[in-house]
Formats: C-alpha cells, structure tokens, sequence
C-alpha cells in the first residue's frame, strides 16, 4: 500500500513538473518557430508563427527580406488556445526571393529584446521547366534509344524462335 502511495506521489509531481515546463522553455527552444509550407518554390508566401513572442517581432533569412511579426488576435484574454495574443503568437508572411537557391534556410527571430535561430526551418525548391516538352537535352540520347530498341528486337526475335521451336516439337 505504502508503495502505490508514493508512485501516486511521484505520478503528480512529475505530471505537474511537466505540464509547467514548457511554458518555462517555450523561448528557449527553436520548436516555437514554424514556418508553412516547409517546401516552397521561388516567389511563393511563407507563412512564420512564432509562440512566446507576444509584441510581435521580426523574422529574417537569407531567402526573403526582414518580415514583421504582428501579434496574431486583438482582444485580451478571451482568446483561450485559439492561438491568440493571450499566448503570445505573433505571426507574418514572408515572400521568397525569385533569385533564391534550392535548398534548406533558416530563420532568425528577434522578439521582445530576445534572437533565436531556427535551423533548416523550410526548404527551397527548383524552379518548374515548363513548356519545353521534348526539347530538353536531359533524358535519353539517340544511342540510349538505338540500345533499347535492338534489346527489344532481339526480345522479340528470341520469343519467336522459342515459339516456333515449341510449336515444332508438338507436331512430332
């Protein structure tokens, strides 16, 4: 009896310790920073919400230029977990450079006097080549094409004489 006393003990406390901790830390980790969508092409609108960054900020990265960071929600303290400014959430969009390079970026967050770094926090994809249909120097060249062709010929002509050695065999 004693011992489920003090594993109910320890339960709570634990639960308690747990539950508290990250509103402690919820600064001092880079999970608080999410940018969406965490692929993006060129051009395209990045969306970066940060939690614990309640007056709002700035996020900067190599791909876009330095985006404001507005307190998400106006009203105080009905905003519950909806996410608003009760919390914290400060959110802004970025637009990517058309001359970025392929490839993971961070972001930088200055907030309430505070920076913190958000390593590969999105990735930059290539551009579409579009509309060039077959003209494209990538892919098959004509002696990929000759090899593939005289493998399906000899294919076919190796079927064939297996067909025809069998067909054989069946009239004797």
């Amino acid at each position: 009896m004693r011992n489920t006393r003090a594993l109910a003990v320890a339960g709570a406390a634990v639960a308690a310790l747990g539950l508290s901790a990250p509103a402690a830390v919820a600064w001092e980790t880079p999970s608080n920073i999410t940018a969406l969508p965490s692929v993006i092409a060129p051009g395209g609108q990045l969306t970066i919400t940060v939690d614990g960054c309640r007056g709002g900020g700035t996020a900067t990265s190599n791909a876009f230029s330095p985006t404001r960071l507005s307190p998400v929600g106006g009203g105080k303290g009905n905003e519950g977990d909806r996410g608003g400014a009760g919390n914290g959430t400060a959110r802004g969009t970025a637009v990517i450079n058309s001359d970025a390079r392929p490839g993971p970026y961070d972001i930088t967050v200055d907030c309430n006097g505070r920076r913190m770094t958000k390593p590969h926090a999105f990735t930059v994809i290539g551009g579409v080549r579009g509309g060039i249909g077959g003209s494209t120097t990538t892919g098959a060249t004509p002696t990929d094409v000759a090899i593939g062709g005289g493998l399906v010929a000899a294919a076919v002509v190796g079927g064939g004489v297996f067909w025809m050695r069998r067909r054989a065999e069946r009239r004797i």
